[in-house]
């Protein structure tokens, strides 16, 4: 992995500025997203190893995290799975996620996008894992304060994720009498409550942060978004997202997962879900994902146009509720099919977690041509910019003022000299720390 696109112009601002300095960027100039702007410090601070590192570290994170919580959830309800299940659940769940996108490398491996739109929905849902873990009443109240500066560091991180969490949280409280045991239902709501308040604080300093302000300025938004044909054209383009979405077979592992961990889980759900409405848990669910889904969409639109069904980054901030509700199901159908298959038909639960392993397999080794070739491609530019970067580096040290800077594409990104204006040509100029970049045909 090597910059490209915004992160030309995060790396210089952090080299002269620091992280403190980009994060109050962030919220004066570029777009408020304050969370965000630490979180991009974080792997631009160490220049361009931070980049190189980021994939592996985000995808640990987010596996470790997915895995946290569907291993407590299945704890809290009162149920067992056999060792390493809940594990191989949370892997097939971030493999689909990740991987199973119309363009992986704009989707996980840019760190830019990744922060805003991949980890964001996943620390999203680790937000429960302080509700999970809480035991005694001092454990419920310190759950329900982290929740509050939870929910604003998520405010200030992605105003999409921030919009999924919010009519997540709403459902919640809304179906927590029917979906909650009495002994859970009190907690739920008022850990929800304590995040929505949370998340509207961040959105609230987010959208009256100057940068905000400009950001909507610069793109014309605002009050247009609300406009019937802006609406109308959110909703034209998020069909057609859906259709791309829904036709994506590997997503069909995350079924296949959960289906296995249904198969084999033990106990009866004492405490925490109800186990007898998997039908309102089911329609609930997918309710949620396309309300959510839908107001992404418009949130997005006036930034990107018609150009939001082929910006599939932003789709992750709602994509990973599609992944888990998928799960989820999967479950259902695997508890159901446990219960209702007598002894003497042991054979068809086997035979249905065999083949659900099937489903996971073809998924993965279907997933694994592209992402190879992806991976030759970002190997072979790697080696050029680096080539490049040394290049840069001796004639800027030489006193050069103005140098010949040949784009670098990969994953469909923009580099400098990609649209009218060069941007971020100038950053790249700050970055080697002469006057400006000419575009170059050819490799020095």
């Amino acid at each position: 992995m090597r910059p490209s696109a915004d992160e030309w112009c995060f790396l210089p601002y952090v080299r002269d500025h620091g992280i403190s300095g980009l994060t109050g960027k962030f919220y004066s100039h570029d777009n408020g997203r304050i969370a965000n702007g630490w979180l991009v410090g974080l792997y631009a601070e160490p220049g361009v190893a931070g980049h190189q590192w980021f994939g592996l570290v985000s995808a640990v994170l987010m596996v470790g995290l997915l895995w946290a919580v569907i291993a407590l959830v299945v704890r809290r309800t009162g149920l067992r799975v056999p060792r390493g299940v809940a594990l191989f659940v949370a892997t097939m769940v971030a493999v689909v996620f990740l991987l199973a996108s119309a363009n992986t490398y704009k989707t996980f491996y840019w760190p830019a996008a990744s922060v805003s739109h991949t980890v964001a929905p996943v620390l999203a849902c680790a937000s429960v894992i302080p509700l999970l873990l809480a035991r005694g009443r001092r454990g419920r109240i310190a759950a329900l304060i982290f929740a509050v500066p939870a929910g604003v560091f998520l405010g200030t991180l992605s105003e999409e994720t921030s919009a999924v969490v919010l009519v997540v949280l709403a459902t919640v409280v809304l179906l927590a009498g029917k979906v909650f045991t009495e002994r859970a239902r009190r907690l739920a709501r008022g850990w929800s409550f304590a995040t929505m308040a949370g998340v509207g604080i961040g959105l609230l300093l987010l959208v009256t942060s100057p940068g905000s302000h400009r950001r909507r300025q610069r793109f014309g938004a605002g009050t247009s978004m609300l406009d019937q044909a802006s609406l109308s054209a959110s909703l034209h383009h998020y069909v057609q997202i859906l259709g791309t979405i829904f036709s994506t077979w590997q997503y069909l592992g995350a079924i296949a997962a959960g289906l296995l961990l249904g198969l084999t889980v033990r106990g009866r759900a004492s405490r925490g879900l109800l186990p007898c409405r998997p039908l309102l848990l089911a329609g609930a669910g997918a309710l949620v994902f396309l309300v959510s889904g839908y107001l992404c969409i418009v949130i997005t639109y006036p930034a990107f146009g018609k150009r939001v069904v082929i910006t599939e980054r932003t789709w992750n901030d709602y994509l990973l509720l599609y992944v888990l509700l998928l799960a989820g199901i999967g479950v259902l159908l695997g508890r159901a099919l446990r219960r209702r298959s007598p002894e003497t038909l042991k054979l068809v639960p086997l035979a249905t977690g065999l083949g659900a392993i099937v489903v996971c397999a073809g998924g993965c080794v279907s997933l694994a041509g592209p992402l190879h070739t992806l991976g030759r491609h970002i190997h072979v530019r790697a080696e050029q910019w680096d080539r490049q970067d040394r290049w840069l580096r001796a004639q800027s040290a030489a006193g050069a003022k103005v140098l010949p800077y040949k784009p670098l594409h990969v994953g469909k990104m923009l580099e400098p000299f990609s649209t009218p204006g060069g941007w971020p040509a100038s950053c790249v100029a700050e970055y080697y720390h002469v006057q400006r970049v000419t575009k170059a045909k050819h490799l020095p």
